[in-house]
């Protein structure tokens, strides 16, 4: 099922639309936003410079520090009684970002979110249990009230209390799961202790976000639940979920193309990148009222493919987020992504999806130390299997990250579980010594 029409817009429609909505936001944002109508002044650009999508790099950049800068209200264009909702971060490394919607922008959200949940596949005849946490994190609410748009049957549960969620999945009959992909895997882990089969359970769908997984990590799920396990993606900041998310064919996330302009730029230059290469995300939400934002930097690290999808959309699709710009490790001179770690271990049937990365200092020396659960807790007796499995893994780590790794094989079920999104990095190279 494909739940609008403009999810089937030729590649000219799609940028004829684009110019609409990007000339209105951008004269939008000048009369409304004084924050932009600086911005506007310093790089010397007048609105009526901005005539197509060909010149939305003549535009300024808009970061997350930006809306920090100008906490809580400063970049909102509309008075505060015309916002009926807020959402924000947590703020845990600073001041949180801060976001308002108007009704019009809950409508938009909740029909982009019906978009996503029918292109993975859920109808009006599901029962969609929501583990995300409710509250100011945008995550829940924006799944709620997209799967009520299409009509399923939302069991609003929120995170945490892991055995109730498996019980209630198993009375409700929940055919569709909404969680983080590591919350996801803790729940099956769970229901196994407490003697149920995931597979046996009637869920056939996941809709996983908040956080970025690997196919390894996708395959894990499906295997361990037995259903079709998709990912979507957003960010409060330009919205919240419903930006973009994968069909049945699980070939890309398809981007709301009529409500955004995405853009891949070079991090380090901020020059745009060709369809096709992997850089830093950058969107413009073309239709938000309460927020309207310039170019934001995601700094999540993707390509976008333009080609139609077998599914029959032809809106243009972005990979799998393969990490954050602010994420990357840089160890002893080599960039290093958590998720290539992931792939790795993921690969090692001896051992179980849950890891720990630690990163620290020897004198000059940085050092990446990683904990991972054994699946066979006798494992750690048999001293010379443990040590043969040690090196495997090492090695296997050496050829995909060009670097050494201390690996430690730890106890099943010891490393910390996460209800939320997961925390896999601990990097204590700014601690004192």
């Amino acid at each position: 099922m494909i739940w609008s029409d403009n999810e089937k817009l030729s590649r000219s429609e799609i940028e004829y639309l684009q110019s609409e909505r990007l000339r209105h936001l951008v004269n939008y944002v000048f009369e409304r936003v004084p924050f932009y109508r600086r911005k506007f002044e310093e790089a010397g650009i007048k609105p009526s410079d901005i005539k197509s999508t060909k010149d939305i790099v003549k535009l300024p950049f808009t970061t997350k520090d930006d809306l920090r800068n100008n906490y809580p209200y400063g970049l909102f264009a509309v008075p505060m009684k015309e916002v009926v909702r807020i959402h924000a971060s947590s703020g845990t490394t600073g001041r949180p970002t801060v976001v308002g919607y108007t009704r019009n922008d809950l409508n938009t959200w909740a029909e982009l979110v019906a978009r996503i949940a029918t292109e993975a596949g859920v109808s009006d005849e599901d029962v969609a249990q929501i583990a995300f946490a409710y509250g100011l994190f945008t995550g829940a609410f924006g799944l709620h009230y997209g799967l009520e748009r299409v009509g399923a049957t939302v069991v609003p549960i929120s995170s945490g209390n892991t055995e109730r969620q498996i019980n209630l999945m198993r009375d409700f009959g929940s055919t569709v799961l909404v969680s983080t992909p590591s919350y996801a895997l803790y729940m099956a882990e769970v229901a196994e202790g407490m003697g149920v089969n995931p597979q046996e359970l009637s869920l056939r769908l996941g809709l996983f976000g908040a956080e970025g997984s690997t196919e390894e990590m996708r395959a894990e799920l499906e295997k361990r639940w037995g259903i079709l396990a998709t990912e979507n993606y957003g960010l409060s900041e330009v919205m919240g979920p419903g930006v973009s998310g994968e069909c049945i064919y699980k070939d890309g996330m398809h981007i709301a193309e009529d409500h955004f302009i995405v853009e891949v730029i070079d991090p380090e230059s901020g020059e745009p990148l060709p369809y096709g290469q992997e850089g830093e995300l950058v969107i413009t939400p073309l239709t938000k009222e309460a927020l309207p934002i310039l170019r934001y930097r995601t700094r999540d690290i993707t390509s976008i493919n333009p080609e139609p999808c077998r599914c029959g959309r032809t809106l243009a699709r972005m990979s799998k987020v393969k990490g954050r710009t602010d994420d990357m490790l840089i160890i002893r001179g080599v960039n290093v992504f958590p998720s290539q770690i992931e792939e790795v271990l993921l690969n090692i049937p001896e051992i179980g999806p849950h890891y720990q990365i630690i990163v620290r200092k020897n004198g000059y020396m940085d050092e990446l130390e990683i904990d991972v659960e054994v699946l066979d807790s006798s494992l750690l007796e048999r001293y010379a299997e443990l040590e043969r499995l040690r090196e495997k893994i090492r090695h296997k780590l050496k050829v995909a990250l060009l670097i050494d790794a201390r690996v430690n094989l730890v106890e099943p079920r010891s490393l910390k579980r996460f209800e939320g999104k997961a925390k896999r990095v601990i990097d204590l190279r700014g601690d004192s010594r």
